[in-house]
């Protein structure tokens, strides 16, 4: 039975403006289990990151939250945890369309990702579309010649090289969208856990108007509502504005905070 690939996140941001004629709005999902991926899927946002750099998740439950994903009305992006031809390579396989690709921190980097989701002669893609789910085992028609329209490719700009070189890795073709990660920017520029100072959101901000002028998508990452607003403001075309794992512990921290009393009658200590 022939099947259709549905739209890449490279679609949504391009139709953005059309349909929800604002930027996209989504989360990180980083417990690994299927079930949470769900219950975030059904949440109404935009996108879900599913991470497996900071994250204990696998190729297999990779696989599970797509499969727990699948049917909601949410596109699914996730970020392998090194920009490696084999790695991407397994991550498509399993039908993975949306990749965010980390530390990405020049053109050469920003290159062999793209050639790491092209089947020769346009990358290096190794082919196995009769045994991966991406091809649904060969039951979508010319998946080899039409892969490329089923992925998009994000990379992440989270240091001060790439900062340096974004305007040239925004002139890579295949790099569909950059996204900014604050945190280690900030560290990259000696001022770690200082992803608020003046000047990595100057950083930010310098990229955001590099990828204005070259008509590619821009988001961030950004946990503070005010920092989002900021960032929205200042031209971002999608943000992550908040995660599974944060979200459980700041609520179970305020469960214990609101039930529990220390042994001086106080409220539980901050950590």
């Amino acid at each position: 039975m022939p099947l259709r690939i549905g739209d890449t996140f490279r679609d949504a941001l391009r139709n953005q403006k059309g349909e929800a004629g604002r930027p996209l709005a989504g989360m990180w999902v980083c417990s690994g289990s299927p079930l949470v991926a769900e219950l975030c899927a059904g949440s109404g946002l935009d996108w879900l990151l599913v991470d497996a750099e900071h994250s204990p998740n696998g190729l297999e439950s990779v696989l599970a939250q797509l499969q727990a994903i699948h049917g909601y009305p949410v596109h699914t992006v996730v970020r392998p945890p090194v920009n490696d031809t084999v790695m991407i390579k397994q991550y498509l396989d399993l039908g993975v369309q949306n990749l965010l690709i980390p530390m990405v921190n020049s053109v050469a980097e920003a290159e062999a990702a793209v050639a790491a989701t092209r089947y020769p002669p346009h990358g290096v893609r190794g082919v196995g579309s009769a045994l991966a789910r991406a091809a649904r085992w060969n039951r979508v028609p010319d998946y080899l010649a039409r892969a490329g329209e089923t992925i998009s490719v994000t990379v992440q700009i989270e240091s001060r090289a790439a900062v340096d070189a974004v305007e040239e890795i925004l002139k890579v073709d295949g790099v569909d969208a950059i996204f900014l990660g604050p945190s280690d920017l900030a560290a990259s520029m000696g001022l770690l856990g200082q992803q608020e100072h003046p000047e990595v959101r100057a950083a930010v901000e310098h990229c955001l108007k590099a990828a204005k002028a070259a008509g590619k998508p821009a988001g961030v990452n950004a946990f503070n509502p005010d920092t989002a607003r900021h960032y929205v403001n200042a031209g971002a075309d999608f943000i992550l504005v908040g995660a599974d794992v944060a979200l459980l512990a700041r609520g179970s921290e305020a469960l214990a905070a609101a039930f529990i009393q220390t042994s001086d009658g106080g409220s539980p200590a901050s950590y």
